[in-house]
């Protein structure tokens, strides 16, 4: 998207593309799946039992920065505004996303078992599942793009003739917040607060739209992995995915981090809440965890967009750019980077 792009006239129910909260999943299986016969998932490592690992994490020494959108550019309903002064402390953060292969090591240590796992079903693109497959289940109100899939899971994350054998380098998805919490607390680590991702994704550069600077195609150069060509139907596939990308594709930004805009959608620690930054407007907050009260919207803080993300429909592959989703919902475009 070039730059001068505005969706201030998008409306607080700008589309995203955000899969269908877990509950609607299972709403659009026309009654074949009742959510409160789920089973509970296998119990994680508790955090206290696992060394602190920073193998493969980056440290950043923390410092103030202008959090939100300066461009005007953010749909109303995300709250990405106003711009606010945050100051985070020093931490660490994962330079890549979560790969298969590390989650696979956690769930051959733990036994743990995913949410989509457990339900039997999860959400997955329509252009990832062929169209004949009985495993079908039905299509999401409002996003028939998004179709509930029996049997898509971490391991099979479009449906069950799926397999990660060939994308142990690709991010993991089909995870839902909780199973990142569980995997974050087995490996010693968190998830980060939505401050210290959006302070990690800017790489250093102040008020900047991407993590790399203002432009899209500096040089005429991809350097995420997004939507090209007309959403939802055909993808031109310039950036050379049609799916995931490997975890380090791409020039990682000025922190060394990879892919922290496009790819997969990253979950946070906080709760979501469209009104965070407007209530904190004129202060200097540090550290901030986002609301306490998840009544208020239900929903956790997902950062970075997605491989779906496209400037006609989901322009929220940007550094301030915030959506959120329940906590129980995966999908096929959405990860998690530990900090």
């Amino acid at each position: 998207m070039a730059a001068g792009h505005h969706h201030g006239s998008a409306g607080p129910t700008a589309p995203s593309c955000c899969a269908p909260a877990g509950r609607q999943q299972v709403a659009a299986t026309g009654g074949l799946l009742r959510i409160g016969r789920r089973p509970q998932p296998a119990p994680a490592v508790r955090e206290a039992d696992r060394p602190r690992s920073t193998r493969g994490q980056v440290g950043l020494p923390g410092g103030t920065f202008a959090m939100g959108d300066a461009f005007g550019e953010g749909y109303p309903g995300d709250g990405e505004g106003p711009v606010h002064e945050v100051t985070v402390g020093p931490f660490t953060i994962d330079a890549t996303t979560v790969t298969n292969a590390a989650f696979a090591t956690f769930v051959k240590a733990t036994g743990y078992v995913t949410e989509a796992e457990a339900l039997g079903v999860s959400a997955v693109f329509h252009l990832q599942v062929r169209a004949e497959r009985p495993d079908i289940l039905g299509a999401a109100t409002g996003t028939p793009w998004w179709l509930v899939v029996r049997g898509a899971d971490w391991r099979r994350p479009y449906g069950p003739a799926s397999s990660i054998a060939d994308l142990q380098n690709h991010p993991v998805v089909q995870v839902t917040w909780n199973d990142a919490r569980a995997y974050a607390a087995w490996a010693g680590k968190r998830l980060p607060t939505e401050a210290e991702w959006e302070y990690a994704a800017r790489g250093g550069l102040a008020g900047s739209r991407f993590p790399w600077g203002d432009e899209l195609l500096p040089r005429g150069r991809w350097n995420c992995n997004i939507w090209q060509g007309e959403f939802p139907r055909r993808n031109t596939t310039e950036d050379g995915f049609v799916g995931t990308a490997p975890v380090k594709q791409y020039t990682p930004n000025g922190y060394g981090l990879f892919n922290m805009v496009g790819n997969v959608w990253e979950w946070c620690a906080d709760w979501f809440a469209p009104d965070t930054y407007a209530r904190r407007a004129g202060t200097h907050v540090v550290d901030p965890g986002g609301p306490t009260d998840p009544d208020a919207t239900g929903r956790r803080v997902m950062r970075g967009g997605s491989f779906l993300c496209h400037d006609s429909y989901c322009y929220r592959y940007r550094v301030a750019a915030r959506s959120g989703n329940t906590p129980d919902s995966a999908a096929s475009n959405v990860g998690f980077r530990c900090a």
